[in-house]
């Protein structure tokens, strides 16, 4: 079902459709704004892998004053 699903075709509808919903001028800045949103999304998502790697280690010791 899936197996045609991106063709060169397909893809030039999208940049074409792009292009007439934004606008040639606005493409770029969309496009960067887009980067940045990424950037700032898979860095969250580390910190939050990272958070999630740690957090069990912390739980597992027993209190101080116990």
């Amino acid at each position: 079902m899936l197996r045609n699903a991106l063709e060169p075709w397909h893809l030039l509808v999208v940049v074409l459709v792009m292009v007439v919903l934004f606008g040639s001028k606005k493409l770029p800045d969309t496009a960067r704004s887009l980067g940045k949103s990424m950037r700032i999304l898979k860095s969250e998502a580390k910190a939050m892998k990272s958070d999630a790697a740690e957090a069990p280690v912390a739980a597992a010791a027993p209190p101080a004053d116990a």
